[in-house]
């Protein structure tokens, strides 16, 4: 079978019982008006006019056989649109087993009275900032689910919608044919926020979604002294992340002062979010070495003291 949206299902299944209905009709009607012309009233009937006598059974019909082929067909093609939609009902129901290819998964998580999303790349956004951002015309594969009560998650104007259950996921996915911007609504009676648990979701052309997910994966850290003056010599600095050997990049850097311009560096290599471990190590024993864990799921700003090890504060640095 093949792999459709919910939506492409039910309009398949309209506009075929449209169809289906409109041809029905129309012969109908067409026989109807022609019964009508053909035994249409002339006046009074002449002598050998075959009549039907009251309480005598029609002579016509090659003994019926006009209203068994009739009856039959239409049996058949009754049966067989039940049967037909009922699979494609069941297949509404239970959803594909796996996403379309090509597809951006996103995690979808309910609470009161917000949203979360979670990209497959490690990029998060929520309905209290940009809400979803998405691709125009690329398959969309949302896994929605809850924190707290339940919730339903629906796109009225992408005709989309999941259940939000705590424990549970309920998958499904959908297209966006055209950039705009849309809402995103919880349809479950979820408490007394459940009026204002709405979320914008922003559809862009797949040229603007990829220089935004850029955007996402940005990585700024400064480094200044003890006086808030940048620091441009005497240290390494090394980033992996945790889970490094789960990726097929090297999502690791070692930088030095010429890496840095005025103290701060930018990095947009990293194609994968998540947890980072930095470490900022003397070359000149003038400060303390730093170890730190960020948690880089959007645009990061970092900023550290670099200290000399007689300061009493060694905590390492400042997170902004």
């Amino acid at each position: 079978m093949q792999v459709q949206t919910r939506v492409d299902v039910f309009e398949m299944i309209f506009l075929v019982f449209l169809g289906l209905g409109t041809l029905v009709g129309a012969v109908v009607i067409a026989y109807t008006l022609y019964n009508a012309y053909k035994y249409r009233d002339e006046g009074e009937p002449s002598d050998d006019e075959d009549l039907p006598t009251l309480g005598e059974l029609p002579t016509g019909g090659k003994g019926g056989k006009k209203l068994f082929v009739s009856f039959g067909l239409s049996a058949i093609i009754v049966i067989s649109l039940v049967v037909w939609t009922y699979g494609w009902l069941l297949y509404v129901e239970d959803g594909p087993q796996q996403a379309p290819e090509d597809a951006i998964e996103v995690d979808v998580e309910g609470w009161a009275f917000d949203w979360g999303y979670t990209y497959e790349n490690g990029v998060e956004t929520n309905s209290l900032g940009e809400g979803m951002v998405i691709p125009a015309d690329t398959p969309i594969w949302i896994d929605v689910t809850a924190s707290d009560v339940w919730h339903t998650f629906g796109i009225s104007e992408l005709k989309v919608k999941a259940d939000a259950i705590p424990g549970e996921s309920d998958e499904t996915w959908f297209v966006a044919e055209e950039p705009g911007e849309y809402t995103a609504e919880c349809f479950e009676l979820c408490g007394p926020g459940h009026s204002d648990m709405d979320s914008d979701v922003i559809v862009l052309e797949e040229d603007e979604f990829d220089q935004w997910m850029d955007e996402q994966l940005t990585l700024t850290i400064s480094l200044e002294d003890a006086d808030e003056e940048p620091v441009t010599d005497g240290f390494e600095l090394t980033i992996e992340h945790q889970e490094n050997d789960e990726y097929e990049q090297d999502l690791s850097a070692e930088l030095g002062p010429e890496d840095f311009e005025d103290g701060t560096v930018e990095l947009s290599d990293f194609e994968q979010g998540g947890s980072y471990d930095v470490v900022i190590s003397p070359t000149d024993d003038e400060f303390e070495e730093i170890e730190d864990t960020i948690s880089f799921t959007g645009p990061t700003d970092e900023t550290y003291t670099l200290e000399a090890p007689d300061d009493e504060n060694d905590d390492g640095g400042d997170d902004e």
